[in-house]
């Protein structure tokens, strides 16, 4: 007769904690990972954050970064033996620089998902990758509908492109301000140009001049002068908020009284920084993001804990994505291809909406919202329908 072996706390603890943390499953993955089976979890696994963390346009990188590493830390505190880290990858906004950030996430087996890319220009240059890859991206805040038209299995986003936001800017411009001569400028990147050739198209024979500038330009006196010619009653900016806010100011110090309406890039306390606020005042911003106060749970009340300050742009969406990812894991989706599939299948509410995608990686919900500037702050006008 064998002798009977007692197992102390200590050691039957470790063997739980072993297991729970997938040490004792025999399956692997291109993530890392255990089998997707549900039954175990891999306790080496990472979110990426893709985006610009600094650079021009970085306080709508870590608006989103903030609402994802919200949504992570919430779940580490509730799965306390297998903890999910965030990695950054600052793109600075730059696609070049994205492109070569795409090849470091791949080549990095623990990231099982990206939030992200941020925007649209570089999501072009990343994406390929991502989907070459089978890493799933899904991002907050890019929102050129051609990215849904490349064929990428790995794309995603949990708000509605410019395919609905150029009409609804458009539609407002019309019917709200009752604009009848408007003026069409765009920053010649992927998603300004993008955007604002949408709204040129919508608006037709409204439009009684157009015009292209530079990201990093600061002299906009051209601009001023082809929209002062141009007797315009509105001008409508496809870009980010640094040039924007400069244009702004540059028209109020001309003396034009034109109401500006801009895009989703420009809808951050940046542009009433570089504009000023007594020239920011008045500025029309659209965005198929929801107001950060109508979210839902307790994500409104959760973010400000967490950051001493209100949920700004695309910081509920990047809530969101991770969410999803999030979901994933705890359903053992351990591996990269795994993940994919369990996102494409995803149906599940959101702070900001059901989340569900069509084949294309579009969500099935939309909504665009029109924003004012008023005394220096950013608030909600009205849904655009």
């Amino acid at each position: 007769m064998r002798p009977i072996v007692k197992f102390g706390a200590p050691l039957v603890a470790a063997v739980l904690a072993l297991s729970a943390c997938g040490g004792t499953t025999g399956g692997s993955s291109d993530a890392g990972g255990s089998s997707s089976s549900g039954g175990g979890k891999n306790c080496d696994l990472q979110i990426g954050f893709f985006g610009a963390l600094t650079g021009d346009a970085a306080n709508l990188g870590q608006n989103i970064k903030n609402g994802a590493k919200l949504a992570i830390d919430q779940y580490n505190a509730k799965n306390a033996s297998c903890q999910v880290k965030l990695k950054e990858f600052d793109t600075q906004g730059d696609p070049a620089q994205a492109s070569s950030l795409a090849q470091k996430a791949v080549d990095d087996k623990t990231v099982i998902g990206l939030v992200g890319p941020a925007f649209s220009g570089e999501s072009k240059a990343a994406d390929p990758k991502f989907n070459e890859a089978g890493l799933v991206a899904i991002t907050p805040s890019a929102t050129n509908p051609a990215l849904a038209d490349n064929g990428w299995k790995t794309f995603f986003r949990v708000l509605g492109n410019d395919a609905s936001q150029g009409p609804a800017a458009a539609k407002y411009i019309q019917s709200v301000l009752s604009a009848k001569k408007v003026v069409v400028v765009d920053d010649a990147s992927e998603y300004g140009k993008g955007l604002a050739d949408i709204v040129k198209k919508t608006l037709g024979s409204s439009v009684v001049a157009t015009d292209t500038v530079q990201q990093k330009q600061t002299d906009f006196s051209p601009t001023v002068t082809k929209i002062r010619s141009a007797g315009a009653d509105a001008v409508f900016y496809g870009g980010y908020y640094a040039e924007a806010g400069l244009l702004k100011k540059q028209m109020s110090d001309a003396g034009l009284k034109t109401t500006l309406v801009v895009g989703d890039g420009v809808k951050d306390e940046g542009f009433i920084t570089a504009a000023g606020e007594k020239a920011a005042d008045g500025t029309v911003m659209t965005c198929p993001c929801l107001p950060p106060d109508k979210a839902g749970g307790s994500f409104y009340a959760d973010y400000k804990k967490a950051y001493n300050a209100e949920p700004a742009t695309y910081g509920a969406e990047g809530f969101d994505a991770a969410k999803i990812l999030l979901d994933g894991i705890a359903a053992g989706k351990t591996a990269r291809a795994d993940m994919v599939s369990f996102v494409k299948s995803y149906d599940q509410p959101g702070v900001t909406k059901q989340l569900k995608f069509d084949d294309k990686g579009e969500p099935s919900e939309i909504t665009v919202w029109a924003y004012k500037v008023e005394a220096g702050k950013i608030v909600p006008d009205q849904e655009i329908k």
